[in-house]
């Protein structure tokens, strides 16, 4: 194995560790919550019971959260112990991971919001066909644990929920995040730079499979997954392809495959997965010619998955400074926060578990208190399901809220791009061909996070700056191409040509969007 597959690896598992953080802390928080404030009972009705409900509940619910596939890890265990059907529970994994508030207004302005809407009706039919066909075939999954013992109120509550996520993020719910991450190192390994480039073009019939392969072993959040498929839209890639790719390649991950594995075995394993190929593959080759967006100029390749493939070309030489550089740049505030919640959930559980010996916090937690005074005028009781229930909304609130930060405002997007081009055109003139696809990548990001804002504040996204961003981001790719080919001439054109028409751009939405009264 080269030193620059050993490397790729390295940073492909990095970046899907820092992508995934915010997403499994969320998930974290919620099997907290249901394990200590819904309890089994309550938890079970939530999700339904089972049944028809049960799958169309674990859709909506898992719609609604935002969390990863492997944020949805730790939440799937807690539905094992409640005593949930499997069929329920898978439903719920395979939605979670797929749709949520910030993902679903950035999937809105990628394509026609018709596609967008099919592919989420297309995942409900999904998940409720393949379980309930699964929890048909194989009977009896529903094996709830002995429900852990009630906590009494005030900060002993507060406080086992803090235990719990520490249980959590210290124990195998650890390892199947590890087990997820694995994968993504094994696709970059095999993968050669640029190896999936042509592989997903609309006139390739194989192009669901081939994403089918792929797909499995990958890891994409919610909002990459979401950008992917921007870009298979605006390439005119495939539109079956693009389905898989957001069933699979979002909603599954190989940690996902192994808690089956050990949870029910390898018979029943091997049953859903082949239902739910079979399933995805039926329904992307069907919505492949309805869902095309007619009038696409279709490109001979597109870059959405070189994220998949091996990093560094061969020969590239000082790996540690570039891996160590490519993670600097794509570390965002919020990841970096939330691994770092993570990591010391991590140590107080270890401490919790290697100290239980001498002291059990979680069973002093669990100790009766005797009531020594009478509640005050004001002193409430809340039950554990209400405060539950509470911090579930309240997490649902705050995803929604979170839309305005993560999609800035025009003005704001604007002091960003500015920043961005900077950056790319500068590396663009100098021929600094790695430190420009960079940017550029981050400068697309821009684009397309400042129509999600105008559409989240306004409700709508005019066709005329839609085009004036879709322009920008077909001179990016143009621009990206001849810095790669080394043409100084044609760079420079471009270079002049992209600056006139950032200027139209912010025209567009700083002054014609909303005129000045």
């Amino acid at each position: 194995m080269g030193v620059e597959i050993v490397f790729s690896m390295v940073l492909r598992m990095a970046e899907a560790v820092l992508q995934a953080a915010p997403f499994l802390l969320c998930g974290v928080v919620v099997a907290a919550v249901l394990r200590r404030f819904f309890g089994p009972e309550n938890t079970r009705r939530l999700f339904g019971g089972g049944g028809w409900r049960g799958l169309v509940l674990g859709w909506l619910l898992g719609m609604l959260l935002p969390v990863c596939s492997l944020g949805a890890l730790p939440v799937i265990r807690e539905l094992r112990r409640a005593g949930l059907p499997g069929g329920t529970i898978l439903a719920f994994a395979l939605a979670a991971p797929l749709f949520n508030p910030l993902s679903l207004l950035y999937g809105l302005t990628l394509s026609a919001p018709l596609t967008i809407l099919a592919f989420a009706l297309c995942t409900l039919v999904l998940v409720t066909l393949v379980g309930a066909v699964w929890d048909w075939w194989f009977p009896g999954t529903a094996q709830p644990d002995p429900p852990a013992p009630g906590v009494p109120y005030g900060l002993r509550r507060i406080g086992s929920l803090v235990t719990a996520m520490a249980r959590d993020c210290s124990d195998w719910s650890l390892g199947l995040v590890a087990i997820g991450v694995l994968g993504v190192g094994l696709l970059a390994a095999a993968l050669p730079p640029g190896a999936l480039q042509r592989s997903a073009n609309h006139d390739r019939p194989l192009a669901p499979l081939v994403m089918t392969a792929v797909a499995l072993p990958a890891y994409a959040t919610p909002m990459l997954a979401m950008s992917q498929l921007g870009m298979m839209f605006q390439h005119g890639n495939s539109v079956g392809a693009a389905f898989v790719l957001l069933v699979l390649g979002a909603g599954m991950n190989l940690g996902t495959v192994a808690w089956m594995l050990t949870t029910y075995g390898v018979k029943r394993t091997v049953g859903f997965l082949g239902l739910l190929l079979t399933v995805v593959l039926v329904l992307s080759y069907g919505i492949e010619r309805p869902l095309f967006p007619r009038g696409t100029d279709l490109a001979d390749h597109t870059h959405a998955f070189d994220g998949y493939c091996q990093a560094f070309q061969p020969g590239s030489v000082d790996l540690v400074a570039q891996t160590r550089e490519r993670l600097r740049q794509n570390a965002q505030f919020f990841e970096l926060t939330s691994l770092k919640g993570l990591a010391g959930l991590c140590l107080l559980g270890c401490v919790l578990r290697g100290g239980r010996r001498w002291f059990d916090v979680e069973a002093w937690l669990e100790r009766p208190v005797p009531v020594e005074r009478a509640l005050g005028r004001f002193d409430r009781v809340v039950s554990p399901a209400t405060v539950g229930a509470a911090l579930l909304l309240g997490l649902f609130a705050f995803s929604v809220v979170g839309c305005y930060a993560y999609y800035p405002a025009p003005a704001e997007v604007f002091e960003e791009i500015y920043v961005a081009k900077g950056e790319a055109l500068g590396s663009a003139l100098a021929g600094e061909v790695e430190h420009c696809e960079r940017w550029i990548e981050i400068l697309d990001d821009w684009t397309r996070k400042l129509e999600v804002g105008v559409y989240l504040r306004r409700g709508e996204l005019p066709e005329y700056q839609r085009a004036r961003a879709r322009l920008l981001r077909d001179q990016l790719e143009l621009l990206e191409h001849e810095v790669q080919d080394g043409d100084r001439e044609a760079t420079r054109k471009l270079v002049s040509q992209i600056g006139k028409t950032l200027k139209r751009l912010q025209r567009a939405y700083l002054e014609e969007l909303d005129p000045p009264k």
